[in-house]
């Protein structure tokens, strides 16, 4: 399924003059030449006798074959974007564990955790340096699991939903297919993280709780039940389905308009590391946006998790409608704009490293 306008791909073929890709060709044609040349004894097509660098460098070029690792949107392809997302939401969630510490608390406990700064304080003041990753356990598998099945699913269900809608409306809606794609997706994502998310909220927001998911699992399930385990999932979907819809279409479209107006050469032009940094831009950018339309269902979800019974109303009575919407956003801008902007980094560095495409810009061929 193509989303891109074909009158932007280049009439030259790169590899003509892309020095990297022509040098890489030529040495893969030298070996054939050579062999084909001493079985057949064939005339040479250079000079009768060449100097030492011609006789390194072909002279003939055939069409060139570039050929991926892995099929576009074969089961394969599936596995890696699902291996992809895995590294891409588990690694980063981790790795802003102290961030994410500060924010719950923030939210839960605001007259001691009165800002950013008295936040780090109080932590490192009652729980030392080591306090500051509390709860690195059930972040890490949490999101490891809703990673893969967000990013898996979500490139899944846009083939799907482009397929469906044929090639004219999947080019004309394909901010629709966007956002259908990333909400599908993020449903299913959510389902795998509920259970780890209330385990988390609960050891970060409740000192001596638990050290981590091996004991805080037994522990929850024991005072709350299974089903305590998905009494968040409601205000979850609430957050992360809204957040995955912005944080995907506006992805693409960012993306796009950065080969369009910022970038001045097409996307397959442009090295694999200024790719890289475009998907970083963008994901940042996308995370902004993101954390402000999520705000009030993230402050929701970590009241409910850590008031045992209480309810959506209970939530806004005690934090207000003022506080449900600004209550520890800038932190969570912050944080959010940067774990965005590192997990597209991640997904897209992954999917070079087994040769797929970078997500955006330009779409890939269809099958």
């Amino acid at each position: 399924m193509e989303f891109m306008d074909n009158s932007r791909r280049p009439l030259i073929p790169s590899f003509l003059y892309s020095p990297t890709r022509f040098i890489d060709f030529e040495q893969n044609l030298t070996v054939n030449q050579r062999n084909s040349f001493s079985s057949s004894r064939s005339t040479p097509l250079v000079s009768s006798s060449p100097s030492p660098s011609t006789q390194k460098r072909g002279f003939v070029i055939p069409a060139p074959s570039e050929q991926r690792k892995i099929a576009m949107f074969s089961p394969a392809y599936y596995g890696a974007c699902t291996a992809g997302g895995i590294f891409s939401c588990g690694l980063t969630h981790m790795a802003v564990t102290p961030l994410d510490l500060v924010k719950c608390n923030m939210q839960i406990n605001p007259t001691k955790y009165t800002g950013i700064a008295s936040g780090f304080g109080v932590l490192l003041k009652e729980q030392g340096v080591k306090g500051f990753f509390r709860g690195w356990a059930p972040t890490l598998f949490g999101y490891s699991a809703q990673g893969a099945c967000k990013f898996g699913f979500y490139e899944f269900f846009k083939k799907t939903y482009s397929d469906m809608a044929g090639p004219e409306f999947a080019t004309k809606y394909k901010t629709l297919i966007f956002l259908a794609g990333s909400a599908s997706a993020e449903f299913i994502a959510d389902i795998a993280l509920c259970p780890f998310e209330a385990v988390k909220v609960r050891v970060q927001t409740k000192p001596g709780y638990a050290k981590g998911i091996s004991d805080g699992l037994p522990k929850f399930i024991k005072a709350d039940g299974v089903s305590g385990l998905y009494k968040g999932l409601a205000p979850l979907w609430g957050r992360q389905i809204p957040y995955t819809m912005m944080k995907f279409a506006s992805f693409e479209k960012i993306v796009e308009i950065l080969y369009m107006y910022a970038i001045p050469m097409p996307k397959d032009q442009c090295s694999k590391r200024l790719q890289l940094g475009v998907s970083f831009a963008g994901g940042y950018v996308a995370g902004v946006f993101c954390a402000i339309v999520s705000h009030p269902a993230d402050n929701l979800v970590s009241f409910l998790n850590n008031a045992p019974g209480a309810t959506a109303g209970d939530a806004v009575k005690k934090l207000g409608m003022v506080g449900l919407f600004t209550r520890g956003l800038p932190l969570r801008i912050f944080m959010i704009g940067t774990l965005t902007g590192a997990q597209w980094g991640i997904y897209d560095a992954f999917k070079v490293f087994v040769g797929l495409p970078t997500t955006g810009g330009s779409a890939p061929p269809a099958k």
